[in-house]
C-alpha cells in the first residue's frame, strides 16, 4: 500500500494472493430483466462467491497480508454478517483462531454460519459502542488481529478484486459500473479498479433511501454520520468508513438511492427471472436502474451482486 491509500497494483497483487482460496464468479444477464430496465446489464454474481458473499475477497487478503508471528495469534472482528462468516473460513484455512463479537440480536442464520467455519462467538449488546469496547478486550487478551468489515486498505484491496475480474468478463467496456454502497469497502475498491482500466466507465454508487449516509457524504463533499437507518436493506445500514469516503471521492461519479418498495420489486426480479438468490443488499443497484430509467436508456450497465445470504424465514416479501 502506497500509505493510507489502495492503488490498481494493490488490488492486482491482493487478486494474485486470494486465487487459491475464492471463487472467480460469473458474469450473467437476464433477456427480460434487460427488457424492464430498457438497457443491457451484466451481473457480477458475488452470491455466488465463498461464504455467499463478495467479503470472501477482503477478509482473506487482509489475513494473507499478516506476518507470520500476527497470524499465529488469530484474527478477530466484529460483525452481524458477512464478514464475520469470511473471516472465520480465512482463519480455517491457516488453521488459527477467528474471535467474533457479534450483537446478540444477530441473525440466527449468521450465528449459523460464523460457528460452521469454525469461528469463536463472543456476544455484546446491540450498540456500535458495545462492539467496540468487546471486541478490544478481546483483542488485548487474546492477542489477534483486528481485521475490520470495510475501511482497511487490505481489505478494500481485496474486494476491488471483484471488478478486477468483471474488466476482463465484459467486452466491450460497459457504459456504467454499480456497486452498492454501506460501508463503501467494494464500491471504493471496485471504483480503483475501474478508473484504472475503464476510464471512460462511471462508476455509479447504489444505496436505499433509508440509509443514505454515502450520498450525503458524496454531494456535500463531507463525511456525514448514518443517521438511523430504516431499509430492508440490512447489509447496507453500516456507516460510510473515511477512507472509504475519500476513495469514493476520488474515483466515483455519483451516488444514486433507491426506496425499499424499489429494493424489494429488484430482488424479486431477479429470483424469479433469473432463478439466483440474492439479498436486498445486493439487488439495490438493480433498484437504482429501475428507478432512474432515464440515466441508463439504451447502455451497457454491469452491476455487482454483493451476496445472497437471506434468511428464508423472514423473506422481506
Amino acid at each position: 500500500m502506497q500509505g493510507n491509500t489502495v492503488t490498481i497494483d494493490d488490488i492486482r497483487a491482493a487478486a494474485t494472493r486470494i486465487a487459491p482460496y475464492v471463487h472467480r464468479t460469473p458474469v450473467m444477464s437476464s433477456r427480460l430483466i434487460n427488457a424492464e430496465a430498457g438497457c443491457d446489464i451484466y451481473f457480477k454474481c458475488e452470491n455466488l462467491q465463498k461464504v455467499g458473499a463478495f467479503k470472501a475477497r477482503g477478509a482473506h487478503n487482509a489475513v494473507l497480508c499478516l506476518a507470520p508471528e500476527q497470524l499465529a495469534r488469530g484474527v478477530a472482528t466484529h460483525s452481524s454478517g458477512n464478514h464475520a462468516a469470511a473471516l472465520a473460513l480465512a482463519a480455517s484455512h491457516f488453521n488459527v483462531p477467528a474471535y467474533i463479537v457479534m450483537p446478540e440480536n444477530a441473525p440466527a442464520s449468521k450465528v449459523a454460519a460464523v460457528r460452521a467455519y469454525g469461528g469463536e462467538i463472543t456476544f455484546c449488546e446491540s450498540t456500535q459502542a458495545a462492539r467496540e469496547s468487546t471486541l478490544e478486550a478481546l483483542c488485548a487478551r487474546t492477542g489477534a488481529s483486528f481485521i475490520p468489515p470495510y475501511d482497511h486498505p487490505d481489505v478494500i484491496a481485496g474486494q476491488g478484486t471483484a471488478a478486477l475480474e468483471l474488466v476482463e468478463q465484459i467486452d466491450p467496456a460497459p457504459d456504467f459500473l454499480i456497486a452498492p454502497v454501506g460501508g463503501g469497502g467494494l464500491l471504493a475498491g471496485c471504483a480503483v479498479a475501474s478508473k484504472a482500466l475503464l476510464p471512460g466507465t462511471l462508476v455509479i454508487g447504489a444505496e436505499p433511501a433509508g440509509a443514505d449516509d454515502a450520498m450525503r457524504s458524496f454531494r456535500t463533499g463531507q463525511w456525514q454520520p448514518q443517521l438511523a437507518p430504516d431499509t430492508v436493506a440490512d447489509g447496507l445500514r453500516t456507516a460510510l468508513g473515511q477512507l472509504n469516503f475519500r476513495l469514493i471521492q476520488q474515483h466515483v461519479d455519483d451516488i444514486l438511492s433507491a426506496d425499499d418498495l424499489a429494493i424489494i420489486r429488484a430482488t424479486r426480479l431477479v429470483w424469479t427471472r433469473m432463478k439466483l438468490i440474492v439479498e436486498p443488499s445486493a439487488a439495490v443497484g438493480l433498484a437504482v436502474v429501475l428507478s432512474h430509467p432515464q440515466r441508463f436508456a439504451g447502455k451497457r450497465v454491469a452491476i455487482v451482486f454483493s451476496g445472497g445470504n437471506v434468511d428464508i424465514d423472514r423473506l422481506p416479501w
